[in-house]
């Protein structure tokens, strides 16, 4: 590993002060900030759109959106202004090393639902006939647990690579580099990770309340924090644990 990057191993308390601390960033900066997600939302169902190979080139580039991100949430903390021409900042950044992490976690995300199909997750619906999304949903009765493998074993993977954009963008690390790092800080801040995940996960089911009309402040929250939760594991160096 790098000797000139340190991670702070922080209070688990810390994982609540980093959506706090995105709060204030947001609320400066409301209408960039949902700009920014409604561009990156548009783009990425735009590219799903397109037959065939849509779907992996969203799944490739969400790093580099999320590299865009951070980069927007420093230049803000630095003072600068921000515009939607931001959310393209992550492809002047190592963009070959965040789209093979894009890669990367499409083949995650495949094998964790090759692995929910052998455990039983329907593929398809009661019959052979076109179905509707409540008849497969009625399928899945008495998969929870299928389906809570599923979620936790994303959640894991998710977690464990949260650092990776903002240290492949800011570093200019290899993918792999970037993997070791990301891994090595949420483990030494399995506590704040949790708290984090806990906490945004009970924000986006709130936000899903009034057909998802508080979104427009989630998004924006879940992204700027990548910024802030990266600064305060990889820049601080006054939160240590006591």
């Amino acid at each position: 590993m790098d000797a000139s990057i340190r991670v702070t191993e922080l209070r688990a308390s810390r994982g609540a002060a980093w959506i706090a601390e995105a709060f204030q960033l947001f609320r400066r900066r409301p209408v960039a900030w949902i700009a920014l997600c409604a561009g990156w939302i548009a783009l990425t169902f735009g590219l799903i759109l397109i037959p065939f190979i849509g779907g992996v080139v969203a799944n490739f580039l969400q790093p580099v959106f999320f590299a865009s991100f951070a980069i927007a949430a420093y230049r803000q903390s630095a003072g600068e202004p921000i515009a939607i021409g931001d959310l393209f900042g992550g492809f002047r950044r190592n963009v070959r090393a965040l789209v093979n992490l894009g890669a990367l976690l499409l083949m995650a995300e495949i094998a964790i639902f090759a692995l929910m199909a052998l455990l039983g997750l329907p593929m398809t619906g009661p019959s052979d006939q076109p179905f509707t999304l409540a008849e497969y949903i009625e399928t899945l009765r008495d998969k929870e647990a299928i389906l809570a493998t599923g979620f936790v074993l994303t959640a894991i993977i998710k977690g464990a690579l949260w650092f990776a954009p903002p240290l492949i963008a800011f570093h200019d690390m290899s993918t792999t580099h970037a993997m070791r790092w990301s891994l090595y800080a949420a483990l030494t801040n399995l506590g704040a990770m949790l708290i984090y995940g806990v906490l945004l996960m009970a924000f986006f089911l709130a936000g899903m309340v009034l057909w998802g009309v508080g979104l427009i402040v989630v998004l924006p929250l879940m992204v700027i924090s990548t910024y802030v939760s990266y600064r305060d594991v990889f820049e601080a160096r006054d939160q240590t644990l006591a």
